[in-house]
């Protein structure tokens, strides 16, 4: 067997690697050139990672976005992280059935926790009932977490997700691989390195910012390289989707609040979306929003009041979805895709003062939807630094309070994506020396070929 490294870089594009990535463009070189990927619908993390590694779309994997609503809790759940809800075999589990002494490890990529890798690190942070939030990670074997964050530090999380995002979480996961491959040189590792991303949601492409932080990812992934190579370690390099560059937001679930079809509470002079009582509402995800249809007699009238919504490209009902393969119970009943210069924002309210209180933090669980705004300092707040510098010492002391730091104008967000048909150049790539592949595949192809990696054509 070949030991192989599968090095995910999230928002990796033709159009970026071609303008300011010498070190991936002499990798890409060296494996015969640049390939690209016919994403799935979504083409959002979760359902992206899951379909290159299980080989099937989101019809057959279950992962219909980066969450969904669970009718049986009527809740929205996103960012969950148990390895079970990948409801199809992923490529580590065939390629054990083909020879007992391969081994795994997953450093990052999504739905981690209690699978059947060999080693697997994943961010999974403490929440005490004082209010923070300490970061730390998930680890198999358990060791491997104090281990890790021993000789590396605190996994950084709060640079990996929130105002702060930056490189200094991607380093520590590569610091981290590395340190993996080192104790138990797996036959094959998956590595997950975000950075990319959170630039080219708060700037978008072709930004002076998004080549700077572009000349950051290509260091990281060159001396990743570097060591795999020395240590006889084959490497792909794939991504997920590229960000298209957008200029307006969506809010579906206002426009389904004016039909009358939204059920909300008041608690505390808030307003909070009833789920499971409104008749119909929108789970958002970047360009996919997933509309949930209280009652079938309904369908019609909602599909025909989302269809004259501007900025939504398409309205697709069962059949739709199932001919695009992302049909599943979890998906909504009906599915919007945005136009490619939009995105779907999942807020209901429509007076800032009555938005619930977790709208302002970053909190990726108890929001109905992807809030890419979470990514900003609100710059409508003076001296919004000071503030929360105080008020995370205050919770140091034991005092519980508020970090309301996050905007609540989703017009500044500048790049998203999730469809599945985008530009010329923006097309998640694949990078891997296979003369099996076409110079553009889909992304369920990518399971194959790891294997063909390992173990040879």
């Amino acid at each position: 067997m070949q030991r192989v490294a599968v090095v995910n870089v999230v928002g990796l594009s033709p159009a970026l690697l071609g303008s300011g990535a010498p070190k991936l463009r002499d990798f890409a070189r060296s494996v015969g050139g640049v390939r690209t990927m016919v994403a799935p619908l979504p083409a959002v993390t979760c359902s992206a990672q899951a379909t290159m590694l299980t080989g099937v779309d989101p019809s057959a994997h279950g992962i219909v976005g980066n969450g969904w609503f669970d009718r049986s809790l009527n809740e929205v759940h996103f960012w969950k992280q148990s390895a079970a809800l990948v409801q199809a075999p992923r490529v580590w589990d065939e390629a054990r059935a083909r020879d007992g002494g391969f081994t795994s490890a997953n450093s990052f990529w999504w739905y981690a926790m209690h699978g059947s890798t060999d080693v697997t690190i994943t961010p999974r942070p403490q929440y005490p009932a004082d209010g923070r939030k300490i970061p730390d990670v998930w680890t198999d074997p358990t060791g491997l977490r104090d281990t890790l964050q021993h000789e590396l530090g605190r996994f950084p999380l709060f640079n990996f997700w929130g105002p702060k995002a930056g490189i200094q979480s991607t380093d520590w996961i590569a610091r981290a691989a590395m340190q993996v491959e080192e104790r138990f040189a797996p036959t094959l590792h998956t590595v997950y390195l975000p950075h990319l991303d959170y630039v080219l949601q708060k700037h978008g492409p072709g930004t002076r910012e998004a080549q700077q932080e572009l000349r950051e990812i290509d260091r990281v992934v060159d001396v990743l390289h570097g060591f795999f190579a020395a240590r006889g370690v084959r490497v792909m390099v794939v991504s997920e989707y590229g960000i298209a560059p957008v200029s307006r937001a969506i809010c579906l679930n206002r426009e389904l609040r004016g039909a009358d079809l939204l059920s909300l509470r008041d608690e505390r002079g808030t307003e909070l979306l009833d789920a499971g009582q409104s008749d119909a509402f929108a789970v958002c995800d970047h360009q996919i929003a997933h509309v949930y249809v209280r009652k079938e007699r309904d369908l019609g009238r909602v599909a025909h009041l989302l269809e004259r919504v501007p900025g939504v490209e398409s309205v697709l009902d069962r059949a739709a979805q199932d001919a695009l393969r992302i049909g599943h119970a979890r998906s909504g009943d009906l599915v919007c895709i945005a136009e490619a210069d939009a995105w779907f924002a999942y807020p209901w309210w429509l007076d800032d003062a009555l938005a619930p209180d977790f709208a302002r933090t970053v909190d990726i669980h108890r929001k109905p939807g992807y809030d890419p705004c979470e990514l900003f300092m609100d710059p409508a707040r003076p001296l919004l630094g000071l503030r929360t510098a105080g008020k995370l010492a205050l919770r140091k002391l034991g005092m519980r309070n508020l970090l309301d730091v996050v905007p609540l104008d989703p017009s500044i967000v500048r790049g998203s994506h999730g469809r599945s048909s985008v530009a010329r150049g923006l097309e998640p790539i694949l990078l891997c020396d296979d003369d099996r592949l076409d110079a553009q595949v889909p992304m369920r192809s990518v399971k194959d070929a790891i294997l063909r990696q390992v173990f040879g054509p």
